[in-house]
């Protein structure tokens, strides 16, 4: 039962982050291979770097290129769809919030059926949620959003740490996925909504030698 339902959240957060990708190109007016090419960074980045930097090769899209095709496939659905949407800026945050909220906890499993301690299965969650969107940010020319002032690592790390803090106790997985879902998607919403963000750092005058 836990399989099916991690897989399929996986495969949502590819479509939702590629989907991502594909308005930020719309936004910056590429061409369809630009399209593919955002799309696909966003979908499989994080989960690439993740692989990679917890040695797991080859990494996931390698073995499974369905996670290629599926990519690019969004990416050509939204070269046609994307002047839908009124504000292209405000759907790609929105559901870049999703994004984020989903890979944080996949991510963290993933981590933890590879034999990572807690610790560990959080800062990959978060390594898998934020680095997609930093690609697309970079590639499309933007300030990443993981620069800006509303709370976002912070949002995917409380997704990866209710998670994995739940399953160490005990949780059915499915159960502690949906609920670090949940929280991590309700502070990146609420941090969108009212404009939420942590204390920034105030330069501050020398002090004066006595």
């Amino acid at each position: 039962m836990i399989e099916p339902i991690a897989q399929a959240l996986d495969w949502v957060g590819i479509v939702v982050f590629a989907t991502t990708g594909a308005l930020a190109a719309s936004r910056k007016q590429m061409d369809v291979v630009g399209f593919a090419l955002l799309a696909t960074a966003t979908g499989i980045g994080g989960g690439t770097l993740r692989d990679i930097m917890m040695g797991l090769l080859p990494v996931f899209w390698i073995t499974k290129p369905v996670y290629l095709v599926l990519c690019v496939g969004v990416a050509c659905a939204m070269f046609f769809l994307a002047h839908i949407p009124q504000s292209r800026l405000r759907l790609l945050l929105w559901l870049d919030a999703v994004g984020l909220a989903l890979f944080a906890v996949t991510g963290a499993e993933k981590a933890l059926d590879a034999g990572a301690g807690p610790i560990v299965a959080i800062a990959m969650g978060v390594v898998t949620a934020t680095f997609g969107g930093i690609i697309r940010d970079v590639l499309a020319g933007e300030t990443p959003v993981i620069l800006s002032r509303e709370i976002y690592v912070t949002a995917a790390m409380l997704a990866a740490l209710v998670f994995t803090v739940l399953s160490a106790m005990g949780t059915a997985r499915p159960g502690a996925m949906m609920a670090g879902f949940a929280a991590g998607l309700t502070l990146r919403a609420a941090a969108l909504h009212w404009g939420w963000s942590l204390p920034r750092y105030k330069p501050r005058p020398p002090r004066e030698p006595r």
